[in-house]
C-alpha cells in the first residue's frame, strides 16, 4: 500500500532568518554609526513589530492541520533517503524576506531621526533686509570699480547663498524707500539689484536712520521667526527724521537683529585726491546700533575685505538661524522604507519564479 506523506508542514526556519536579518542588521548598524542624537519620534510603533512578525509567520510558515496537504508516493522510504537540494533549503526564502521587510517597516512607522546626517537638513528661512545707501560718496573707487558697485556684486553672491530666505532691499540718501519688498523671487530681486544706480534718489545726505526705519517696517508683519537688517554705508547719519539710535530701539523692541557694514576709508584720502571734501564717517555709532540688537558691526577698506565681512554675516547668519530652531532632527525612515519596498519586490519575484508553489 503506497505511503501517504504529508506535506505542507514549515517549522520555523531559524537558520535562514539569522542569514538574512544578521546581515541587515549589520550593514544598518554601519550606516547609521556616525549618525548623532537618533531617537525614534514614534517609539511606541515599535510595539507593533512582534504580533506583526507573530501574525506574517503563523500564515506563512505554520499551517493549520486541517489544511495541510497530502501527497501519495510509492515509495516515500527512498524519497526521505535523498538529500534535500538548495533550493529546498531555501523555499521558505520568501517568507523570511517578507518577515524582514515587516522589521523595517514597523522601524519605519516609529519614524527614526537624528540631529545630524550627511545630507542637508531643511531649516526655515530668515527674512533678511539689506539697507543700501545710495548717497554720493559711494561714488569712491576705493573700493573697486567704486563702492556702490563692489556693494551690488558682494550682496548678489551673498543672495546666492540664501536661497530659503525671503530678501528685500531699502536704498537711503537723503530720503529711504523700498526697493524690493520681501521675497524669495531671487532672480527678480538680482535683476533689480543690477539696475541699481547713483542718482535714482537724492543722494546729498546720508538718513541712516530713516533707513533702518523703512526696513523695520518690512519686518513689522513678519512671521519669521529670525528677522535681520544689513545696512551698508559709508557715512554719518546727517539727514532724516528718525535717529539711528531710536532706529535701533524699534529694533530692540521687535525683535530684529542689525548688522552694519562701514564701506571704504574713512580717512577721505580718497575724495581728497580728487577734490572733494572728506566725507564724516562714525564708525562708533554703527557700533552702537549694531551692539543694542545683537548685530555685529564691520568695517570693510577694499572689495576683498567687504566680501570677507558679508561672508562672516552669512556664517553667523547659519549658525543663529540652528540656534533659533533649538535641536534640530532629520528623517530617516526613508532609508528603511526604501529597503523594505525592496525585500518584497524580491518575494514576489522568488514567489511567481523559482519558489512557486502548486497547492
Amino acid at each position: 500500500m503506497p505511503d501517504r506523506k504529508p506535506t505542507g508542514q514549515a517549522p520555523i526556519p531559524y537558520a535562514l532568518i539569522a542569514i538574512v536579518f544578521a546581515p541587515l542588521a549589520a550593514w544598518y548598524f554601519m550606516l547609521l554609526r556616525d549618525v548623532e542624537g537618533f531617537r525614534f519620534a514614534h517609539p511606541f510603533a515599535l510595539a507593533l513589530i512582534p504580533p506583526a512578525v507573530a501574525l506574517c509567520a503563523w500564515a506563512g510558515l505554520v499551517r493549520a492541520p486541517g489544511r495541510r496537504g497530502l501527497f501519495t508516493y510509492s515509495r516515500a522510504a527512498e524519497l526521505q533517503a535523498q538529500s534535500p537540494g538548495l533550493v529546498a533549503r531555501l523555499r521558505d526564502l520568501p517568507m523570511v524576506l517578507r518577515l524582514a521587510a515587516v522589521v523595517l517597516v514597523g522601524v519605519a512607522l516609529a519614524r527614526p531621526q537624528s540631529t545630524r546626517v550627511t545630507d542637508d537638513l531643511e531649516l526655515e528661512g530668515i527674512d533678511i533686509v539689506l539697507a543700501l545707501d545710495l548717497s554720493g560718496s559711494m561714488q569712491e573707487t576705493d573700493l573697486v570699480p567704486n563702492r556702490l558697485e563692489a556693494a551690488k556684486m558682494v550682496i548678489q553672491d551673498f543672495v546666492r547663498h540664501r536661497p530659503s530666505d525671503r530678501i528685500g532691499l531699502v536704498i537711503f540718501g537723503r530720503e529711504a524707500f523700498t526697493d524690493i519688498p520681501l521675497t524669495l523671487d531671487h532672480g527678480t530681486f538680482l535683476r533689480m539689484l543690477g539696475e541699481l544706480h547713483l542718482g535714482i534718489i537724492d543722494g546729498r545726505s546720508t538718513a541712516i536712520g530713516n533707513g533702518i526705519g523703512v526696513a523695520l517696517n518690512r519686518l513689522r508683519k513678519s512671521d519669521a521667526k529670525s528677522k535681520v537688517i544689513i545696512v551698508l554705508t559709508d557715512g554719518e547719519n546727517n539727514a532724516g527724521n528718525i535717529s539711528p539710535e531710536q532706529a535701533a530701539r524699534y529694533a530692540q523692541q521687535l525683535g530684529v537683529k542689525i548688522y552694519t557694514v562701514l564701506a571704504g576709508n574713512d580717512d577721505g584720502e580718497a575724495g581728497a585726491a580728487r577734490g572733494q571734501p572728506r566725507q564724516p564717517v562714525n564708525p562708533k555709532l554703527l557700533e552702537q546700533i549694531a551692539s543694542m540688537t545683537g548685530g555685529t558691526p564691520y568695517l570693510a577698506t577694499d572689495t576683498r575685505a567687504l566680501a570677507e565681512r558679508f561672508q562672516k554675516i552669512l556664517e553667523d547668519l547659519q549658525k543663529s538661524r540652528i540656534a533659533d530652531r533649538g535641536t534640530l532632527f532629520t528623517e530617516l525612515y526613508r532609508r528603511f522604507l526604501l529597503v523594505a519596498f525592496a525585500l518584497l519586490l524580491a518575494e514576489i519575484g522568488l514567489r511567481l519564479t523559482r519558489f512557486q508553489r502548486i497547492p
